[in-house]
Formats: structure tokens, sequence, C-alpha cells
């Protein structure tokens, strides 16, 4: 951390509050901080300054505290959302102040992701709905909020205290591959691909037939089989990547090759020797939490090594359950943080940050990694077509560049193969390789 650290006067510290003061000025300013909850200590120390409360002590920086993050326990909270330089605000406070509202509390609010605690409705897949958010429903859902009000924070300490030094941080672009079907016809077995043949003949789908066909004989290669591609890109572009793969048992909602397959094995560690790789729990581990530590040491097995990255399958998330799973089984680093309906921002932030377990106020060592877009959000959810991906893809990347976060995408193998419904898709990837990295 750069130079003194920033006094803080609050007249009690809570787990949130510390917790979102961390996520702020350590996490995304990178800066110390230190509580003070004297105001007669306060008063008498020099430097960098800020209150926290219902009045300030004197003539520093001061911050008018709502409550939320003195408050124990989930309730619903009266929430008016406004303008404020361009920027949503709420948790209101005066006009007069040089912050009209309380960027503490919104942050702590959009980044626990206290509104799903609250009663909401869910999805056919267990998800949390896209609309019943306020992101989506006050129209910011595109918004890294939270870096916004960091950075405006950062601006008012400049222009009050100009010898103050922040770090510089950097822009990063992370692709992420989600193997959900490593394989279109390989390594099947024979029951499901002596049922393909069927259903192609019953459904007179003699392309499909033909090109499986193929495929098995070895004289083509499989359409999902895009690892070169992604590989080539990496070493062009040089940006970092980061695999998941599905290893479940065979489901309505899993279907990817069998985990006992060779092929797949060796599929998995040539990946890993260029690329992070991860866990994909599979949709059935939901409902079956041994199903889930089961695949992880598989996947473990076939490394050779911990795996602590995970991204859930269908992004079934289910706060806080799915994430109290991940941590008991060690995982560190979760990417499943955004939506499937909607692009954009779910906890309104584009950088990495602790998990807050609300109902226990508890902070948590499991780093959630936000991602911005999904292939098949736009795809299947909101019907984009190819040509027109990019309109959607360039500001979420802007947003990112203009607060130095992280652009994560998230993209699947298959999506790459130019096969049938995902023609045209492969620009699409390229595309925003090029202009993320």
């Amino acid at each position: 951390m750069v130079g003194p650290p920033i006094v803080v006067y609050t007249p009690t510290v809570t787990t949130r509050l510390k917790y979102t003061f961390d996520l702020i000025f350590k996490d995304l300013l990178g800066v110390d901080y230190q509580f003070v909850t004297s105001s007669m200590q306060f008063a008498a120390m020099s430097g960098p300054r800020m209150t926290y409360a219902d009045q300030p002590v004197g003539d520093e920086i001061f911050i008018y505290s709502s409550r939320l993050l003195f408050e124990k326990g989930i309730e619903d909270q009266q929430i008016s959302v406004f303008d404020w330089n361009g920027i949503k605000a709420f948790f209101a406070t005066h006009p007069k102040y040089a912050f009209p509202f309380d960027p503490f509390a919104a942050s702590f609010y959009l980044v626990s992701r206290y509104e799903e605690y609250l009663p909401h409705l869910r999805d056919n897949h267990d998800r949390y709905e896209t609309t019943e958010s306020l992101a989506y429903q006050k129209n910011f859902l595109q918004k890294p909020l939270v870096n916004i009000y960091a950075l405006k924070l950062k601006e008012l300490f400049k222009s009050r205290y100009p010898e103050m030094v922040f770090p510089e941080k950097k822009y990063r672009f992370i692709s992420t591959i989600d193997i959900d079907n490593a394989w279109a016809y390989l390594e099947k077995g024979f029951m499901r691909t002596a049922g393909a043949f069927a259903r192609s003949i019953v459904q007179f789908d003699f392309e499909e037939l033909i090109q499986r066909a193929k495929v098995l004989a070895g004289s083509v290669k499989d359409p999902y089989d895009t690892y070169e591609l992604q590989l080539e890109l990496q070493r062009k572009y040089k940006f970092k990547s980061i695999y998941f793969f599905l290893l479940g048992e065979y489901g309505v909602n899993d279907k990817n090759v069998p985990v006992d397959s060779r092929k797949f094995r060796s599929l998995i560690k040539s990946i890993a020797d260029y690329a992070e790789s991860g866990i994909h729990p599979s949709y059935g581990s939901n409902k079956n939490p041994g199903r889930l530590k089961k695949e992880l040491n598989e996947l473990s097995k076939i490394l050779k090594r911990e795996v602590t990255k995970s991204r859930q399958h269908f992004l079934v998330l289910k706060l806080p359950e799915t994430y109290r799973k991940l941590i008991e089984l060690d995982i560190t680093d979760d990417y499943t943080m955004g939506y499937a309906l909607q692009v954009g921002f779910r906890a309104s932030i584009c950088s990495p940050f602790f998990f807050y377990d609300l109902d226990n106020e508890q902070i948590t060592n499991l780093k959630v990694h936000p991602f911005a877009v999904m292939d098949a959000t736009l795809k299947y959810y909101m019907k984009v077509e190819p040509q027109d991906a990019m309109s959607h893809i360039l500001p979420l990347i802007q947003e990112v560049k203009n607060v130095n976060g992280d652009f994560v995408s998230l993209w699947h193998n298959e999506s790459l193969s130019e096969n049938k419904i995902w023609a045209g898709w492969r620009k699409v990837y390229e595309q925003l390789v090029e202009a993320a990295s």
C-alpha cells in the first residue's frame, strides 16, 4: 500500500463495515486505511481523514452513513434510485454533501447480493431471476457501479489531499471456456452413438448422419474440436485463459464425454499445460453434494494437483448454499457470478471480491470473479444475431477499461465450431478477443 493510511472515524466497527472498506480502499483503490472510534483521538490526527457517521467531527471528508452497515440480519430495504452526475445512486443522504448518498452501503448491498437473500422468483433452473434485480429494473446492469463509486471517492480524496498517491490499477482480459461437451460425436459410447444414428434416421436428418459417420471414421475433424484455434488465439493476443471441465454423471443437463474416456482425460491434461483449469460442477450435483466432491476428486486425479477454481454448470447459483458447499471443498475462486438472461454485471462490479455470507455475517476466503458476457446469453436468451453481437459486447469492454477492472468472458468450445446453430459465432469470439486484448 502507498503512503500513510486514510484515518476513518466511525462510532462502531462492524464486520459489514470492515468488509466494505477493505473492498473499496484496499482492493479497488490500493490504499490502506485505519478505523478510529474516538472522535477526540480522530480530531488530533493528521493526514488524509474521513468520517463515516451521522455528522462530521471537523472539516475532514464526510460521508453520511446510512444504517445498512451497522445492522445485523436481513430485512427489506426501502431503496429509491436516483441520478447523480450521470450515475445511478441509492441510499440517499442529503444534496449538500459531496456524496448525496452512501456509496459504501450501496456497494455492500450490490456486492453481498443482499437482494438474493430476500424473497424472490427463481427460474426453471432454480436460478435467481435477472428481472428481479435492482440493476435490471433500474437500468444499470451494464454499469460496474461499485468500481465507479470507488473512483469517485478517489477523486474526492485527490482533490482534498493532493499529496495522496493511488497506485494505478491495470485492466485485464480473462477468457473463460466451459467444456460442457468436449466433442459432438466422438467418445460417446456405443449406446449413445447408436441412439443418435437412429434419431437422425427417424428425423430424416441425413446431413448429421453423414457428418457423424465421417467423424467416427476419422475422415473429418469433430466439429466441437476447436482447441487448436483457441490456443492460436491465445498465442496471438497473449491473454489469460481458464477452462472449466464438466465431469458429471450423464443426465438430462449433463451430457459430456464419460470421464473414463482416455481421449478426454488426455485432452484435459493437454489443455492444462497452457491454461488454468477448474471444475464445472454438474447440474446433477446441485441436488447431490456428494457428486461434486467426486467430480472434484476426479479432476484432481487427472491433473495430479489440487483444483481450486470452479464455475457452476447452467450458472445454477443459490446463495449462500452454493458458495458454502464450494468453501467446504476448498474451492478458493468461483466464476459463476453473472446472469444467463442478460449480459452485464450481476454484482455491479468488474473486479474480484470475497463472498460475504450474509446469513452468518461472515467474510469468507472464497474469491468471486464476475463475468460480463456469455455466448449462450447472446444467442439463446437475447436472440442476438452474430453480426449484431459486438454492439452488445464492445460497450461492456469499454466500461471495464474505463475503471481498469477485469473483463471476463464466458464461451464454449462448441460455439467456435461454425457447426449448424453456431455458424458465424467463431468470428464474434475472435472480434471479442481482439477488442478485449
